[in-house]
């Protein structure tokens, strides 16, 4: 057993990293509900066009959230890296709370007219930077909190709270759908989850300030966290992130968020039933997540990512095939289940990976930054293609499109050393 195992107590490993995840969860709750709710809230801020009009009018404002992840990772990586992984957790949660509490309280066009969309793109904006700078701070955290042994199996909860606050809005609008009308939830019920998202910021914000700093953050050495820094003395890490990020990214939002949307708009279930596919394929993703991630520590991050590569490659057009013509709600289950599984070589390490690539003093900004950039451009962007390729007439095209770029990333764990072996933590 190292230093880095012995020096912080397990019960405090433990709560630190629990307290952690809580607020990560809540944090990617409030990201997912616009995305969970907006089959309902949509004809408010876009009333012209038929459903994929105003579906593809709101996926661009949720892509335009994405844009400004970059920027959040850029600000809030360095804030991080300067002043500590609880200062950046705490600060992107303040800026979660705001553009939530903002959604909730947003007249509609019919009442403010062309302001409504402005002021959604400003709310999802906020919560742009504010998730961009969360995702390096919470994987750095929970990395480096980690003991050497043990680090793939802890880090893994990252995506499981993140999968968490996903599968919660999934779950406040399945409540909401059986407790109001059709016609309240449509009129007001879908800002419920906007303020009950913004209220937990405010929880989480209290909880975070109590947060113990890793050890790695107190002991990092010289060197300054800036962009110049990042490429100039670690560019090959940071395209690594990029590149094995792109199709890892693309695969989760494919499989995940746009598949709510697709198994109404083109396999033709009602908006109830495909929430409950969704909601329990993403509860029994999240369960495997630490499985996944514990393995990782065994045989190494390499073979899981390879696994997820050559799945994602051979059968991502044969997974959206069937889902088109599917009209069973246990054979649609049971296919997205399949391809979260597949992509679950991706999704429960791939926050260590990064991690493991940085020195401790530019750790957070280089796990935030270049991934923030891949996401922008893949995942934030998913729905929006996806709705593009079928407004086209050629819907086909964006599994074509998955696909090649799951390749890409494919190309980029046969060639990447396993960071397992070759960790940058083991350095602090």
């Amino acid at each position: 057993m190292t230093a880095a195992d012995t020096a912080t107590p397990p019960r405090h490993r433990l709560r630190s990293i629990l307290g952690g995840s809580a607020g990560n969860l809540v944090e990617w709750y409030d990201w997912y509900a616009y995305s969970a709710f907006t089959l309902y809230f949509a004809p408010h801020f876009f009333p012209k066009g038929d459903q994929t009009a105003q579906l593809l009018n709101a996926a661009a404002v949720f892509a335009v959230g994405f844009l400004m992840r970059p920027v959040g990772g850029w600000l809030m990586g360095i804030y991080g890296d300067r002043y500590g992984r609880k200062a950046g957790l705490t600060l992107s949660v303040t800026l979660m709370c705001a553009g939530s509490l903002l959604i909730a309280v947003t007249p509609g066009y019919a009442t403010i007219g062309v302001a409504a969309p402005a002021l959604l793109v400003l709310a999802r904006l906020m919560q742009g930077i504010s998730v961009g700078g969360e995702y390096g701070a919470s994987a750095t955290y929970l990395s480096e909190m980690a003991g050497k042994r043990h680090r793939g199996f802890w880090s893994s909860f990252q995506y499981v709270t993140l999968i968490s606050g996903q599968l919660v809005a999934l779950l406040v609008l399945l409540v909401l759908q059986s407790a109001l009308s059709e016609a309240d939830l449509d009129a007001w019920g879908w800002r419920i989850p906007f303020l009950i998202g913004g209220v937990l910021a405010v929880i989480v914000f209290w909880l975070r300030r109590r947060l113990a700093e890793t050890e790695s953050f107190e002991k990092r050495g010289g060197g300054q966290s800036s962009i110049f820094a990042l490429f100039r003395h670690h560019p090959r890490e940071a395209a690594l992130v990029m590149l094995l990020t792109a199709g890892g990214t693309l695969a989760f939002y494919a499989y995940s968020i746009y598949l709510q949307k697709f198994l109404v708009n083109t396999s033709g279930f009602d908006r109830a039933t495909a929430s409950e596919i969704n909601a329990a394929a993403l509860f029994g993703f999240m369960l495997i997540q630490p499985l996944a991630g514990a393995l990782s520590d065994r045989i190494g991050r390499k073979p899981l990512m390879i696994g997820f590569g050559v799945l994602g490659v051979l059968l991502t057009w044969p997974i959206f095939t069937a889902l088109e013509s599917v009209r069973s709600p246990m054979l649609a289950f049971l296919i997205m289940l399949g391809a979260l599984v597949i992509v679950t070589g991706y999704t429960s390490i791939n926050a260590v990976v990064k991690a493991e690539l940085f020195p401790a003093h530019i750790r957070t900004l280089g796990v935030a930054l270049p991934y923030a950039v891949a996401n922008a451009l893949f995942g934030g962007t998913a729905e929006y293609v996806a709705l593009w390729f079928k407004d086209a007439g050629w819907e086909s095209g964006f599994y074509w499109y998955v696909t090649a770029m799951i390749g890409v990333s494919l190309v980029t764990y046969l060639r990447m050393r396993d960071t397992a072996k070759h960790s940058r933590i083991l350095e602090d």
